[in-house]
């Protein structure tokens, strides 16, 4: 609570207003450089690395497809031998996601599915559970070229909100549901509040081939802060 922007509990509507609580300004140092790439959540690494021939490491001798996690070939295509990670928000976690990088909003689709809990445990027991499990996805154009953030839901998140559409879900839907945002030109700059969760979940950033490379000596299991370098942009 200390680092929250209203310290007073008592002071919340309801529990989720409590959990999404936001931050204080100045709670997190801001890398703000034009050739970084920010943490858009705090949490742990599930992994990170290189989309390999459309398939994405998910836990030892477990991986899914993109095409599946995107829920469309077309989509997958700008990402086809990329850089990812998959970043595990627990429930302990602050609960808002931010963007990495500023850009520009190009699309959305959300993708129902199930809602397996993605601990740890979960997540090495369950064959391709990123790519079973509700989620909404949004693509972006970017200084690094094309940019995806995959906001997966899951046991006890069947909401997930964005600052530019609000509540996508619930309700539940049984069919897979897409928005173009090509004509609206909406903007975003690096470190502003792009969504949340309402309970803990998980992200999967998607960066194009060659776009960037991760930053040395960070790997599964690390603890990261929304707001810290994962990234540099390569020169193109």
């Amino acid at each position: 609570m200390a680092e929250a922007a209203e310290p007073n509990p008592d002071v919340y509507e309801s529990f989720n207003a409590f959990f999404t609580r936001e931050l204080r300004d100045d709670a997190r140092p801001l890398e703000r450089g034009r050739t970084t790439i920010s943490c858009p959540v705090d949490g742990t690494i599930s992994q990170i690395g290189r989309i390999d021939n459309g398939e994405v490491f998910q836990a030892k001798g477990k991986s899914f497809n993109l095409s599946a996690l995107l829920g469309n070939d077309a989509l997958a295509s700008e990402f086809e031998d990329g850089q990812f990670t998959t970043i595990y928000l627990s429930p302990k976690d602050y609960h808002r996601i931010h963007f990495p990088i500023g850009g520009t909003l190009k699309k959305m689709v959300h993708v129902p599915g199930d809602l397996f809990s993605v601990n740890p445990t979960t997540v090495a027991a369950i064959d391709e559970l990123f790519a079973r499990n509700e989620r909404v996805i949004a693509f972006f154009d970017t200084p690094a070229g094309p940019m995806a953030m995959v906001m997966v839901g899951a046991i006890f998140v069947s909401s997930i909100e964005t600052v530019w559409y609000g509540e996508v879900t619930p309700p539940r839907h049984n069919q897979i549901r897409h928005w173009s945002y090509q004509d609206k030109k909406l903007k975003y700059k690096k470190n502003e509040e792009m969504a949340r969760f309402n309970m803990g979940s998980t992200v999967v950033l998607l960066y194009g081939k060659d776009k960037v490379t991760w930053a040395e000596g960070l790997a599964a299991g690390d603890t990261v802060q929304h707001g810290q370098v994962i990234a540099k942009m390569n020169k193109q």
